[in-house]
């Protein structure tokens, strides 16, 4: 029988304060009894001697101290597993939100998960195929990699995320792949895009949908990624299948925990902000990754907004040095009407070598990625040029080097919301625009490369350097 309290001394926003309690640990999750029988939970924030500090998660809204009771559970907060949680749809604290029957879990795990021994990760090295050449092309995504998406307001993010989600796949792989969203703070338009395409398109046969919406408790937003997380390590640790988690979107998680470290009068960091919010983060992004001796793997593709697109702004800033990469949206090229407008120049993937070439993508991949960034960064400098000193100022070539950055805007980075390119047709779209451009400027290909794969006009002769 577990023992109830009825000292609740004060409430602070999302924070209650209970003394006079014994053997509470931190983490540990609690069950609120109001006066009117309605239950609401939270967990231990800070245990110190005879008082606790409790998170709420429904919040403290028209909550009566007086008569409520409050019940230590001796366990942290929990997600029942099964595979049946494929193709299903759960709210932020993994309560199903589809009209579906409650799982009969398997098991029960800790959100929190399991730290990895450092020694039992596999190395990421295989290629994932997104379907959208700026990314599979140039920014490679590779299996057990965490690479974000910097974002900005307005920017389709959104849209994406989501053709991400229904295109990518392991190439030359029978294993299962499979899909772990989790939304955060999301409006419900948006959730609403979310749900219908997955449905439309087949792809919520192999997701699992965790959903926080804007009008939520902000502090259920805490407990979402790790709520996905805990469903991705049981999927491919257990279950041996590929699981690419998409967390969408992180600022709000950061904005969440700001406000818990504000209700608890913490010491606040840069732009008010937790002192402890790199170490957070890392507890997210640190959950990717491959472990030997196990079939499966996690890769992480989080989505944070920038707030006024401040690369320096401390989430995008702590994110990249904890994740392997970053791929960013252009507000430019947005305004262009060219998608997905991603700014491949600014873009990285630290990974991206690891997972092409010959057996993996293609044999020609590394020389024509690199051709391609240095000719669209020079075609780039050939425009801005001719902003300052006019068209005029500008030689032959440095035109045709311009040409072709608007040309590879349009064809390769530019493609459709429901196209789904595979490797071999982004690496033929690249040649082609590579064709624009003289053959002696081709300096970053193998001269094998350019005689296999670089278009030429039938009964043309091969040109010679």
């Amino acid at each position: 029988m577990l023992k109830e309290y009825m000292t609740i001394r004060e409430v602070a926003g999302p924070l209650m304060l209970v003394e006079g309690v014994e053997n509470v640990k931190f983490d540990e999750l609690v069950e609120i009894l109001l006066s009117t029988g309605e239950r609401r939970r939270g967990r231990v924030l800070e245990a110190d001697g005879t008082n606790a500090l409790i998170q709420l998660f429904e919040g403290s809204a028209g909550m009566n101290l007086q008569g409520s009771k409050v019940r230590f559970l001796g366990r942290t907060l929990e997600l029942g597993v099964s595979l049946d949680m494929l193709g299903r749809i759960f709210d932020g604290m993994g309560r199903p939100k589809d009209d579906g029957p409650r799982i009969i879990p398997e098991k029960r795990l800790d959100i929190n998960g399991i730290p990895l021994n450092p020694c039992a990760r596999d190395y990421p090295s295989e290629f994932i195929q997104t379907g959208i050449s700026a990314i599979d092309g140039l920014n490679t995504l590779v299996r057990g990699q965490k690479l974000p998406i910097f974002s900005g307001a307005g920017l389709p993010h959104a849209e994406l995320a989501a053709q991400i989600a229904r295109q990518a796949k392991v190439l030359g792989s029978d294993e299962q792949f499979a899909v772990v969203f989790g939304a955060m703070g999301i409006t419900f338009d948006e959730a609403d895009y979310f749900i219908n395409d997955f449905r439309q398109t087949g792809a919520i046969e192999r997701a699992v949908l965790f959903i926080n919406l804007a009008n939520d408790p902000a502090i259920e937003r805490i407990a979402t990624p790790r709520m996905a997380l805990t469903a991705a390590e049981y999927l491919a640790f257990e279950k041996d299948m590929h699981v690419l988690v998409i967390l969408t979107d992180m600022t709000n998680y950061a904005e969440a925990l700001r406000e818990v470290s504000a209700a608890r009068k913490e010491v606040p960091g840069r732009r008010g902000y937790p002192g402890y919010l790199y170490t957070d983060l890392a507890t997210i992004y640190e959950r990717a990754g491959r472990v030997r001796g196990k079939k499966g793997s996690i890769t992480q593709l989080p989505i944070l907004s920038m707030p006024e697109d401040d690369k320096t702004h401390p989430i995008p800033d702590l994110t990249g040095y904890i994740t392997e990469g970053q791929i960013i949206l252009s507000r430019e090229l947005h305004r262009k009407g060219i998608y997905p407008p991603i700014d491949v120049l600014p873009s990285l993937s630290r990974l991206k070598d690891k997972g092409i070439g010959h057996g993996k993508t293609r044999e020609d991949h590394a020389d024509t990625l690199n051709q391609l960034y240095a000719a669209y960064a020079r075609g780039k400098e050939a425009k801005e040029l001719a902003v300052i000193l006019g068209e005029a100022a500008l030689t032959p070539l440095d035109k045709q080097f311009a040409a072709f950055a608007d040309e590879f805007e349009l064809r390769y980075i530019g493609q459709g919301l429901h196209e789904d390119r595979s490797i071999e047709q982004t690496l033929n779209i690249g040649w082609e625009l590579l064709a624009m451009l003289p053959r002696a400027e081709l300096k970053r290909v193998r001269e094998e490369y350019i005689e296999k794969y670089l278009p030429r006009e039938e009964g043309q002769p091969v040109p010679t350097r």
